[in-house]
């Protein structure tokens, strides 16, 4: 397989994943007392996580797409390393649809934020690894136009959300509201030019 084809199967699970993020946002139902804006607003937990959350999947697919177009060839470990990234991003839909669930209830939500956190935080570290072992241990698989400390500089810049994601996962047992805000932040951050391994220096 040729990195032009890992790369379209790659963009095919990612668009997947971050179109079904939208089924977690329930469209009121006709009945509601509160009037169709105001069932909009109570469903704020959702639209919030839908935005945290797909902002999320579009960096990791813009850093993916700099990780592939600096391969000239692909073997059955990078292939492996690249399926167990795209499991950790498809679990995101069910994630995000538990955290808008239990976000405004009193059981359930510090568990249901930390999961969601948990899981950014386990897509952050199997591309890190995937980088690492891509980068650094595949040497021979990059394209010759990389020097070694380009490359590593390249994948220390993926590594940087790591610590955060962590600390959001753990914040989660104090409020489950900071651990939403700072992933957040996060996708914020790394929405700016220059923050996303594809920026420069990348």
């Amino acid at each position: 397989m040729t990195p032009a084809r890992l790369e379209s199967f790659s963009d095919n699970v990612l668009a997947f994943a971050a179109t079904l993020l939208v089924l977690s946002i329930a469209v009121p139902p006709l009945t509601s007392k509160e009037g169709l804006a105001g069932a909009l607003g109570h469903e704020w937990p959702s639209f919030v996580a839908y935005v945290v959350s797909f902002s999320t999947i579009g960096i990791i697919w813009i850093n993916h797409h700099a990780t592939v177009r600096r391969l000239k060839a692909v073997d059955h470990t990078v292939h492996v390393l690249n399926l167990a990234l795209l499991m950790t991003v498809v679990i995101l839909p069910f994630t995000t649809a538990l955290m808008a669930a239990y976000l405004k209830s009193r059981d359930g939500e510090h568990l249901a934020a930390a999961i969601y956190a948990g899981s950014f935080l386990l897509m952050a570290v199997t591309f890190q690894v995937m980088q690492r072992v891509v980068m650094l241990g595949r040497g021979h698989l990059v394209t010759g136009e990389l020097s070694n400390a380009e490359r590593r500089a390249f994948v220390n810049r993926s590594a940087r959300g790591i610590p955060l994601y962590l600390l959001a996962t753990v914040i989660a047992v104090v409020s489950a509201y900071a651990t939403l805000a700072l992933c957040g932040l996060l996708a914020a951050f790394y929405a700016l030019p220059g923050t996303t391994a594809d920026g420069p220096g990348g």
